[in-house]
């Protein structure tokens, strides 16, 4: 008998009669049945959220923000209204509760009467949190919980990006505002910066002027104390001069008189040796005539006489000479000695006047002394404050450069923005992180990401439900002594392409029917054949090893792997027990192979999913192999009376 005799036996059995048939057609669509219906339930449950009801409770009373009245829960009201994303109904805090308790409402956010109130405290001193208040019920839907829980997330989230915006925006105004004001600011700096090294140049000067004072004030009180101590010495000499100047007026008066005789009686001895010294040509005219007429004498002794009286006349004629000389000399003495004798009786009239000017001069340079040392003193100090200016001037003039240098450096740092500039600011600073997605393999909807679980658990259901009219081995075959490994594929064929039909089926459904993307059509056909037959060989050797015991099993691990594939949430969340055996059965490599192939995942993940059921399918075959190879050489009561239980 070969194994396709074998296959078409069977076939021909589970079709023997219409009750037959119909309870084969039964349990052949029993996997489109059940994961037909789970993915048309579940294709997109997210776009009907609309239809949930939910309670919106707005008693936000407003606040005043920057001189007017802002209400936030009102903004934030109109935005969630106007979102339609679940059936809102706005409504006060006492119906919300109620509705939430008997299920008018799934669920029921609250924003309280100091919601606006709070979130305008960020600028304040004293900021407080502003609260939402989701209320819901587990009793409605744990799930819907869940999901409201998101919303409120989302619009908590809307609420912080709009507040976060604004704050910014306020923000970047007033750092917008500081920027001019330090660019006031560092214009006066420059201003303060140029004025203070110009009156730093001015300190120096000032600096170098007082310390010139100070030296000229010392050597003036030096000079001064000079002057006050000669003043002093000269007006006690000066003391006796007024008697003294009045003494020498009398002697010069006295002395004018007698030179003025003087002068008169040389007056009169000029006139006669004038007189005599006129007489003397004419007494030799004389003489020489009176000795001519004696005729006694001749012309060379009248010659001889005459030139030895000659000397007496010259004699005569050079006194006459120095007596008008002296005549002269006594006339001039007379002059001098006359204006000496009105000089000393001036100086005698105004000696008494330059002793008191000298006493007083003496007084004043007694104060120019005084004042000069005052002075002195006010320079040196002048000199130091001058020296202390200079040096603060200077300290001023450093700080005020950096003071400028600083705010340049300050307004550099702030950016010089534009309106729309801060408008964008603010934007990304309310809402810094955009989320980008790249999704390398993507699901189109939520149905579809839950379609290769589904799949691989309609795949065991229908392949389960199969073996509950299709024998596991042909006993008819063993009797006879088939080949065990011939009884085995026939065994493992019969259901393996049933399960095949199975598959290609629930395939087209959720592909044509149900409309979900599938990224390689071919390869998931396929694979679903390999899922289909390796399911349907480990069900053939449970079946065949433990009979309905082994069914028992079959469904055990049905339920066992409805848990560990990781279908719904990531299996690594599985405690570590059903962690090991999301590793260990073969329903989670299915549903990985069927995800990288509807999403246009990693082919290398296909190739390990296909190398793991095909190893739980050669393993089931040969534990299959082994139990047909006994079942030829030897029977068991059980084999041949099987109770219900196996």
């Amino acid at each position: 008998m070969t194994i396709l005799n074998l296959i078409g036996a069977e076939l021909r059995r589970l079709v023997a009669s219409p009750l037959a048939r119909l309870a084969f057609v039964a349990l052949m669509i029993v996997p489109l049945i059940y994961g037909g219906l789970y993915l048309w339930a579940n294709r997109d449950p997210y776009s009907a959220l609309d239809k949930v009801p939910a309670a919106l409770v707005v008693e936000d009373t407003g606040a005043n923000v920057d001189g007017s009245t802002t209400n936030y829960g009102d903004d934030m009201a109109k935005g969630v209204l106007d979102g339609h994303d679940f059936d809102w109904s706005e409504t006060d805090a006492d119906t919300a509760a109620a509705g939430v308790r008997n299920g008018d409402y799934d669920f029921s956010i609250t924003l309280p009467a100091d919601f606006s109130r709070d979130l305008a405290s960020a600028s304040t001193d004293s900021p407080t949190q502003a609260r939402i208040t989701l209320t819901t019920s587990d009793t409605n839907s744990y799930l819907i919980s869940t999901i409201a829980g998101q919303a409120a997330k989302t619009i908590r989230s809307e609420i912080a990006e709009q507040v976060g915006e604004e704050a910014a925006n306020q923000f970047l105004v007033g750092l917008a505002t500081i920027r001019d004001d330090l660019s006031d600011a560092y214009d006066g700096a420059s201003q303060l910066a140029d004025g203070a090294a110009s009156a730093a140049d001015g300190a120096d000067r000032l600096a170098d002027g007082t310390s010139a004072l100070a030296d000229g004030a010392a050597t003036l009180s030096s000079g001064a104390d000079t002057l006050a101590s000669g003043l002093g010495r000269l007006n006690s000499q000066t003391s006796a001069l007024p008697g003294q100047a009045s003494t020498l007026s009398s002697g010069a008066a006295q002395v004018a008189a007698g030179n003025a005789q003087l002068a008169q009686a040389g007056a009169k001895a000029a006139e006669d040796s004038a007189a005599a010294a006129a007489a003397v040509p004419v007494a030799r005219a004389d003489l020489e005539a009176a000795l001519r007429a004696t005729g006694a004498l001749t012309q060379e002794q009248i010659d001889e006489i005459m030139t030895e009286l000659d000397p007496i006349g010259d004699a005569v004629l050079t006194t006459d000479a120095t007596v008008q000389g002296v005549n002269g000399q006594l006339g001039a003495l007379a002059t001098g000695s006359a204006q000496v004798a009105a000089g000393a009786k001036a100086l005698s009239d105004a000696t008494p006047t330059l002793a008191g000017a000298v006493a007083q001069a003496t007084a004043g340079a007694d104060r120019l002394s005084t004042g000069a040392e005052s002075l002195s003193s006010g320079a040196a100090t002048a000199r130091d404050g001058a020296a202390a200016l200079r040096d603060g001037v200077d300290q001023l003039a450093t700080g005020s450069s950096t003071l400028r240098d600083g705010l340049k450096s300050g307004i550099d740092q702030i950016p010089d923005s534009t309106d729309a500039q801060r408008s964008a600011q603010a934007a990304t600073i309310g809402n810094p992180v955009d989320v980008t997605t790249d999704d390398l393999a993507e699901a189109t909807d939520y149905g579809a990401g839950l379609a290769p679980f589904f799949l691989s658990l309609a795949a065991w259901i229908g392949l389960y439900a199969l073996f509950l009219i299709v024998k596991p081995l042909s006993r008819r075959a063993i009797t006879a002594l088939t080949k065990p490994w011939k009884v085995t594929l026939a065994g493992w064929l019969t259901p393996g392409v049933l399960g095949i039909v199975q598959a290609a089926l629930l395939v087209t459904l959720a592909g044509s029917v149900l409309g979900f993307g599938i990224a390689n059509p071919i390869g998931m056909f396929a694979f679903g054949a390999l899922v289909a037959l390796t399911f349907a060989a480990i069900l053939l050797a449970l079946n065949a090893l433990l009979g309905s015991v082994g069914q028992f099993i079959g469904l055990v691990l049905m339920v066992v792997q409805l848990v560990t594939a990781g279908g719904t949430f990531p299996w690594q969340t599985l405690p570590e027990p059903l962690a090991w055996l999301h590793r260990l059965l073969p329903m989670s490599y299915s549903v990985d192979g069927y995800r990288h192939l509807m999403y246009g995942g990693s082919s290398g993940a296909v190739l390990a999913d296909i190398l793991v059921l095909v190893g739980w399918l050669l393993a089931a075959l040969l534990v299959t192999y082994l139990t047909a190879a006994r079942m030829t050489k030897f029977r068991t009561l059980r084999d041949l009376r099987p109770s219900l239980i196996g």
